[in-house]
């Protein structure tokens, strides 16, 4: 039997809302309608879901499974993070929670000793990196490229120009003139356990480690389980109902499986007139683009963080174009 539960839709809807309802159209590609992934080579089924059968789905032990949703809600990577289960027990969600500020005291640029600060300050030197550093710099050099060099880990310098010296909380510093940083690809290489950065250059993981923990955290927790990192997040399995979990998205509820989703947006961060944290790093300026909010389903948590930034800093003339030809799943633009 189906259980269907609309009380756990609309919880989780409310947790996981990505766009505010304030107008702005949803263009989706591989969800239906009412709502559902589509079952095609844009929105492919895992190989689970794929192999079940509606009567498996029903299987009494699944539903009984599937009754303990387990659910850890916390504060940190600067914002609010939610972790969602079937069939673990409250300790492994813990851990993830644990795992998490373990990845925000390595990553951080607030902190001068975190992993992070450490490589910055060694710009100009070949330095040893853990294999989790050298990962997301690999990650940093793919974002760059898929975006076209919109997506700049190196735009450090321009954040602090532009008073994003400490963390939210403490309140922006004093704006400097503003600096246009280079195409990452020519202040970073890497290697196999080492990585080097041009002297006078640093980065800032802030733009795509998010949506990259949650695919990964996701993968470590278990077949139906769904990390949401900062309004960043991989949902993996088919949820409570095999169809996929409820997110909503400008003002609908679409189910995704084995999807990731992100909302890039410039009205939360702010801190004057046209000040806030989307740097354009074609100008080295708050980015100026017409929209004030994207979000977008994507075959991964970093890919839909990636494709988010980009379509936002892009703006609604060209946003469109750059996620259909990059096979985005479904999106919403609001400006």
């Amino acid at each position: 039997m189906r259980t269907g539960r609309p009380d756990l839709i609309e919880a989780l809807t409310n947790l996981l809302n990505l766009a505010e309802v304030s107008g702005g159209a949803v263009r989706e590609r591989g969800v239906r309608e009412d709502g559902r992934a589509e079952k095609d080579d844009h929105a492919q089924l895992s190989p689970q879901a794929a192999n079940s059968t509606r009567s498996d789905r029903r299987d009494p032990a699944r539903i009984v499974a599937l009754m303990a949703l387990e659910r850890r809600l916390f504060e940190a990577l600067g914002g609010e993070c939610e972790i969602y289960a079937y069939g673990l027990r409250p300790a492994r969600l813990a851990d993830g929670e644990a795992w998490v500020h373990e990845m925000h005291d390595r990553l951080t640029r607030f902190s001068p000793t975190s992993e992070l600060s450490r490589f910055n300050a060694s710009a100009g030197a070949w330095v040893g990196v853990s294999p989790l550093l050298e990962s997301l710099l690999r990650e940093c050099l793919r974002a760059h490229e898929l975006s076209g060099g919109l997506v700049n880990a190196a735009v450090l310098p321009a954040l602090l120009a532009a008073g994003y010296t400490r963390t939210f909380s403490e309140g922006p510093t004093a704006v400097t003139a503003s600096v246009v940083p280079p195409a990452l690809p020519e202040v970073l290489e890497v290697r196999s356990g080492s990585a080097r950065l041009r002297l006078g250059a640093s980065i800032d993981l802030g733009g795509i480690a998010k949506g990259w923990l949650a695919d990964r955290l996701a993968a470590e927790l278990g077949p139906n389980s769904l990390v949401n990192l900062c309004g960043d997040l991989f949902a993996r399995g088919d949820g409570e109902t095999g169809e996929g979990w409820p997110v909503g998205m400008g003002g609908k509820t679409v189910l995704l499986l084995d999807m990731g989703a992100a909302t890039s947006g410039t009205r939360k961060r702010t801190w004057g007139p046209d000040l806030h944290h989307l740097i354009d790093p074609r100008t080295g300026l708050p980015s100026r683009s017409d929209l004030v909010e994207a979000s977008v389903i994507a075959r991964s948590g970093a890919d839909a963080e990636i494709f988010a930034k980009t379509a936002l800093i892009l703006g609604s003339t060209r946003a469109e174009e750059y996620l259909a030809a990059h096979d985005a799943l479904g999106w919403s633009l609001i400006a």
